[in-house]
């Protein structure tokens, strides 16, 4: 479709968009539940970073006054003994304008030993400091003297007073303590309360792709946290030309939105129950590069876009004291299939992460939702499959 009929579906929708409120969550569809169906595999029962076994996640979101907002959300891999129990990991750099704690020693040892926080940019030290203390202060760890927490974030300075430093300790329990492997929650939740995507509101968003059987039939999950810029595509059609610019958008509001640049970041958080060393974890996670890549990101130089994948499976985790039990690692060859899941998955995910955002006004302004009353009815005109309404 050209785009001069892209603009005409915006005209036609566009008075009685800005004459309604914006949507709430409970209005808001996931992609796919809006028809909009990303490759060929199928997603698990969840669609979410939760279906590869043992996964957990949990979000804390903090907001107060009329400044802060911000969040944590935690990725635990696995309920065991963590520490004990590490996991092979791998972690990718697409652009590396970001402050990723812990990054050096997952590249060198190929593991990971706590579970994975995401915050905004100044809350990472706070975040890691109190994900130290926590796990220190487990049964059995009295003489641990060494520690890597991961901690990966994106900019909420926006909508967020960043300076103020608000997450605290008490954040960070609260989104370790509630992780669970039932958790779904997207949109403007935990460390995506305040973040923005192509210059609307992002967030959190997860999505999960099945291999078929005779390829292992193996879960690949995947979790975002969206802050970033370009040209907003979706399911191959670039919707981002001919939508409106969000502050034309916020006509009605006398607060301004935030220019629609391409610096920003994300983090992309990549599970699998399949059995994959830290070799080839790198090389799937380079993939997930492919699904962001597709939604128009520009991967500017101010933009940090970093990847970290972990298996959960039991034979390939590395005990401390001895290895209990260990299985083949899959070869080069069986790779092609989950590759082509990570990469669809961080599509979906990302599309997740606006689709269920809500309208967040904070420290700078208002980031408005992605109007899916202009976006749907793009979609269709380019006969992507979906509904009548959203």
């Amino acid at each position: 479709m050209g785009r001069h009929l892209l603009k005409a579906c915006v005209a036609a929708a566009l008075l009685s968009a800005a004459l309604s409120a914006f949507a709430t969550e409970a209005s808001r569809p996931r992609a796919r539940d809006a028809g909009i169906v990303i490759g060929t595999l199928q997603p698990g029962p969840r669609n979410a970073l939760v279906d590869v076994p043992g996964v957990q996640v949990g979000h804390a979101t903090v907001i107060e006054g009329d400044a802060v907002r911000t969040g944590v959300t935690a990725i635990v891999p696995h309920p065991g003994d963590l520490f004990r129990e590490r996991v092979p990991a791998a972690i990718v750099v697409g652009n590396g304008f970001g402050k990723l704690l812990g990054v050096t020693q997952v590249q060198e040892l190929g593991e990971l030993e706590t579970p994975i926080l995401l915050a905004g940019t100044l809350g990472v030290w706070r975040a890691a400091d109190a994900l130290v203390e926590r796990q220190l202060a487990l049964p059995g760890m009295e003489q641990v003297r060494s520690i890597n927490p991961v901690v990966g974030e994106t900019n909420d300075g926006y909508l967020n007073d960043i300076r103020a430093r608000p997450l605290r300790a008490e954040h960070v329990r609260a989104a370790l303590d509630g992780a669970s492997t039932g958790n779904v929650d997207e949109g403007s939740i935990g460390a995506g309360t305040g973040t923005i995507a192509f210059g609307w509101k992002g967030g959190i968003g997860t999505s999960s792709r099945r291999i078929a059987p005779d390829a292992g039939g193996y879960t690949v999950g995947v979790l975002v946290q969206s802050n970033f810029g370009g040209r907003l595509t979706i399911a191959g059609v670039p919707v981002g030309d001919a939508l409106p610019d969000p502050q034309a958008y916020l006509a009605l509001a006398p607060d301004a939105a935030p220019p629609s640049t391409g610096d920003g970041s994300i983090m992309i958080v990549v599970a699998t129950d399949a059995p994959l060393d830290d070799r080839l974890l790198r090389r799937l996670a380079t993939r997930a590069l492919i699904g962001l890549g597709r939604t128009g990101a520009s991967m500017s130089n101010g933009s940090g876009d970093y990847v970290i994948a972990f298996s959960t499976a039991p034979g390939v985790r590395r005990a401390t004291d001895a290895v209990t039990h260990r299985v083949e690692v899959l070869s080069n060859d069986a790779m092609t299939p989950l590759f082509v899941a990570v990469a669809d998955a961080t599509e979906e995910a990302i599309l997740n992460s606006m689709f269920r955002a809500t309208t967040v006004s904070g420290h700078q302004g208002t980031v408005p939702a992605l109007p899916l009353e202009l976006v749907l009815p793009m979609l269709r005109q380019s006969n992507v499959q979906t509904p009548a309404t959203p």
